[in-house]
C-alpha cells in the first residue's frame, strides 16, 4: 500500500479507567488482520485489553475499530463506499462486514458497520450516525467529538 500523507491513525488503550494512546502505522496493512497486528505492535498489547483505533483519511472518511480481548473487532466506517477507491478503506469495509458496491460508486456518504460499538461509553448509535453525516463535519472533527465524549481528547490532540 503506498504511503500517504493524508492518513492519521492512533489507538487508545483503556486501563484502570484511563486512556493512553499511540500513533499506529498502517502503511504495511494489506489484509484486515494486519490492522490488528499494527495496533498490537503500537501499544504493546498482551491480548485482553480494550482498545479503540481511530483512523481518519483527510476530508473523506474515518473508521473506529474496537478491539476487546479475543472478541472479533467491532468496526464503524463513516462511509461504506470508502473501499471503492481506497485500498485502506476496503480493508476497513471488510473488517466491518460491509459489501462495497463497486458497480454504483457514487451513492453518497453512507455510514456502515457497528453503530453500537461505543454505546456502553454513552455514545448512542443515533449520535454516532448524526455526527457522521452532519453537514460541515470533517472526519477529524467527528473523531475529536468522540474522543472528548470518551475522555481521551487530550491524548488524541497530543498525537495529532
Amino acid at each position: 500500500m503506498p504511503t500517504r500523507t493524508n492518513l492519521f491513525a492512533a489507538a487508545f488503550l483503556r486501563t484502570n479507567g484511563r486512556w493512553s494512546g499511540a500513533e499506529v502505522d498502517l502503511s504495511e496493512a494489506e489484509i484486515a488482520d494486519d490492522v490488528g497486528d499494527a495496533v498490537g505492535e503500537a501499544l504493546g498489547l498482551s491480548g485482553d485489553e480494550l482498545v479503540l483505533l481511530c483512523v481518519e483519511v483527510e476530508d473523506e472518511w474515518f473508521a473506529l475499530v474496537r478491539y476487546e480481548g479475543d472478541l472479533d473487532p467491532r468496526v464503524f466506517l463513516s462511509d461504506a463506499q470508502a473501499g471503492v477507491t481506497d485500498p485502506l478503506g476496503e480493508l476497513f469495509a471488510e473488517l466491518a462486514g460491509i459489501a462495497v458496491d463497486k458497480e454504483t460508486p457514487d451513492l453518497g456518504v453512507r455510514p456502515g458497520g457497528d453503530f453500537e460499538l461505543l454505546a456502553d461509553f454513552g455514545l448512542r448509535a443515533e449520535e454516532l450516525l448524526e455526527l457522521s453525516v452532519e453537514e460541515g463535519m470533517l472526519p477529524a472533527d467527528v473523531l475529536s467529538v468522540v474522543a472528548e465524549r470518551l475522555a481521551f481528547g487530550e491524548e488524541l490532540d497530543r498525537l495529532r
